[in-house]
C-alpha cells in the first residue's frame, strides 16, 4: 500500500485549495481513507474520512463548511477541497487509510495502517 500526497503550498488568507492523495494497494469494499494535519508539537489530528466504497463522509466539527472530501475511485485519489483558508489552517497535511473501520472509529489516528507522506499547506494573513 502506498500514499502519496500532493497540493500544499503556499496561500493568501481567504484563498481556496485542492489537496490530492494517489494511492495504490488498496483493494476491498472495507477501506477508509482520510485526511489528517498537523502543527509542529502538536498531535495529528482528524479531519475528514471517508469509505472507498459508498458511505457517507465524515467530517471533524472544526472544519465542517469549508472542508469537503472526495474521491474518484477510477483514479485511485483522494482529495481534500479547503475553502476560506486561514493562518489557522497552516500545517501538513496527511492522508491515511485504514480496513474494518466503522464510524466511531473513523477519527482514531491510531487506528490506521498506512499514511502519506504530508504536504505542507501554508497560510499567510
Amino acid at each position: 500500500v502506498q500514499l502519496q500526497a500532493s497540493g500544499g503550498g503556499t496561500v493568501q488568507a481567504g484563498d481556496s485549495l485542492r489537496l490530492s492523495c494517489a494511492y495504490s494497494g488498496l483493494t476491498g469494499s472495507s477501506v477508509t481513507v482520510s485526511w489528517f494535519r498537523q502543527t509542529p508539537g502538536k498531535e495529528r489530528v482528524f479531519i475528514a474520512g471517508t469509505r472507498r466504497y459508498g458511505g457517507s463522509a465524515i467530517y471533524a466539527d472544526s472544519v465542517k463548511g469549508r472542508f469537503t472530501i472526495s474521491k474518484d475511485n477510477a483514479k485511485n485519489t483522494l482529495y481534500l477541497q479547503i475553502n476560506g483558508l486561514g493562518p489557522e489552517d497552516t500545517a501538513v497535511y496527511y492522508c491515511a487509510a485504514a480496513f474494518g473501520l466503522i464510524a466511531p472509529t473513523v477519527a482514531d489516528r491510531d487506528r490506521y495502517n498506512y499514511w502519506g507522506q504530508g504536504t505542507q499547506v501554508t497560510v499567510s494573513s
